[in-house]
């Protein structure tokens, strides 16, 4: 594909450079993959206040190499030589997608220039020429008050749950002609004595809850006793998350989409460990969580996918697999302090699991979509 970053109308000094992903940190071309991932782990930093989801270029690596499912475009954004920001075009592969996710992270001394106008017409204009009309994005809006927001205008979510302030982010997309769709809190859990104490009783209610299931876990590559199993949960993510006016494209998942999956974390040194409830009568596994974390484990615990399919709900499987998960991640990364996790504000069942167990809100990211079916493509 031809790179239009040449055609777009930057401002003066500022370059939009194609990212060639390198085989390896140690190859002649790494510098700018470096770059990269400095300029990502600084952007975090600026919204988040901490390190917590920074990473190092040698874990996000893999993570952009022999993509088989989705495809990844990347520029670094130079302004004047320096580094200071990234725009990313995800492209799923399912086949008649018409869905593209944009990403454009930008230091704050790079606001308000016209650098971040000039980064998203290179990916609306690439999305138009890659035959993708829906454009989605995800922005992160800080909570400064008790009641999750700061002052002034806000933004409500169409669902009816939750609203976001009128910041930056929300006026630079609605100018961009992006709708909210929806909003996703971000939650912590501080790792402590007495949270483990609490997550140890309602374990303990939990199984109760749930005879006829028992737990099994493991840590990635997946058993060949669970894959098929765990496919099919990761499967059920798309068509059962509450996605609100997001579009996402339904996915078949089978053991190589389960080991592509896997990969990533494998080749890196992180580790993705699972655990799932197993129905004991017909061996179906029926609900599952997921923590994550990089080589260096006295960092944040990020809590990916959970899931209880819906021919097994109401046994309270949610709060087993997520405090068991936690039970036995005490005693392989005991210095972690908190863990992170993701949830749709109204998604009220997981967040009433999450509050009990003892997550607050953190943040609120602002779910954004953009339909430009009316574009020709370029």
């Amino acid at each position: 594909m031809t790179d239009i970053a040449g055609d777009i109308d930057a401002p003066a000094g500022v370059e939009l450079r194609r990212l060639v992903i390198p085989r390896s940190l140690d190859a002649a071309d790494a510098a700018d993959f470096v770059a990269m991932v400095d300029v990502r782990n600084a952007v975090y930093r600026e919204i988040n206040g901490d390190d917590d989801e920074s990473n190092p270029p040698g874990e996000l690596l893999p993570r952009y190499q022999d993509e088989k499912y989705e495809r990844n475009l990347l520029w670094v954004v130079r302004d004047h030589g320096d580094v200071v920001g990234r725009a990313i075009l995800t492209l799923p592969l399912e086949a008649g997608s018409r869905v593209a996710y944009v990403t454009i992270e930008l230091l704050r001394r790079a606001w308000g220039r016209g650098i971040g106008t000039a980064a998203a017409d290179l990916l609306e204009r690439t999305a138009a020429r890659e035959g993708r009309t829906v454009l989605q994005t995800w922005a992160t809006h800080r909570r400064t008050d008790g009641r999750g927001g700061v002052g002034g205008e806000r933004v409500p979510a169409p669902t009816g749950f939750g609203e976001i302030p009128l910041d930056h982010a929300a006026r630079f997309l609605r100018r961009r002609g992006y709708r909210l769709e929806q909003i996703e809190r971000k939650s912590a859990l501080a790792l402590t004595g007495d949270t483990f104490a609490h997550v140890d009783d309602l374990l303990t209610q939990a199984r109760a809850a749930a005879a006829g299931y028992r737990v099994v876990q493991w840590n990635a590559p997946t058993p060949a006793e669970y894959v098929d199993g765990y496919a099919w949960m990761k499967s059920r993510m798309i068509t059962d998350a509450p996605a609100a006016g997001m579009e996402f494209d339904e996915e078949v998942w089978d053991a190589a989409r389960v080991a592509e999956h896997e990969r990533p974390y494998l080749q890196s040194g992180r580790t993705l460990h699972v655990t799932a409830a197993q129905h004991i009568a017909t061996g179906e596994l029926a609900a599952f969580n997921e923590l994550s974390i990089g080589a260096d484990r006295t960092r944040a615990t990020g809590q990916e996918d959970t899931l209880v399919l819906a021919s097994h709900r109401g046994h309270r499987l949610g709060m087993l697999v997520k405090c068991a998960a936690l039970r036995e991640w005490h005693c392989f990364a005991p210095r972690s302090p908190r863990v992170l996790t993701y949830n749709a504000e109204e998604n009220r069942p997981m967040l009433d699991i999450n509050e009990r167990i003892g997550f607050v809100p953190v943040s609120y990211n602002g779910a954004w979509k953009k339909d430009q079916s009316s574009r020709s493509r370029e």
